[in-house]
């Protein structure tokens, strides 16, 4: 049963509202990504990026068009695993804004990832 909410106060948190869907990519390897990268959701992106990795062979594409918002925990969870890779790179399609400063502001010239506008 939900809580009840107080009419002015917060509305009420409902298990389950925000999600993360991840899906393999058709004809390449890689994942496609929607909704939001946030304290929420990060087991299950820091999940699919551990699978990701798993799978990796030579590039593995990251397709962030329908993701709202990645926070900095987010960004450095796919950096760590892009710089974990034994080689190749992860190429990053359609990400929010955030995404390239950040990486640009803590990871500078880090060549294992690639961001496609």
């Amino acid at each position: 049963m939900d809580a009840p909410h107080v009419a002015g106060g917060p509305d009420p948190v409902v298990p389950g509202r925000v999600a993360l869907e991840v899906s393999p990519l058709p004809g390449r390897s890689g994942i496609r990504v929607r909704g939001e990268i946030s304290v929420l959701t990060r087991p299950s992106w820091e999940q699919a990026l551990s699978e990701l990795a798993r799978r990796h062979t030579g590039v593995s594409y990251v397709e962030l068009s329908d993701v709202a918002f990645v926070d900095v925990a987010g960004v450095t969870a796919l950096a760590v695993t892009a710089m974990n890779l034994p080689d190749g790179k992860v190429v990053v399609e359609n990400p929010p804004p955030q995404l390239p400063r950040v990486l640009e502001m803590f990871w500078p010239g880090l060549d294992r990832i690639e961001v496609a506008l």
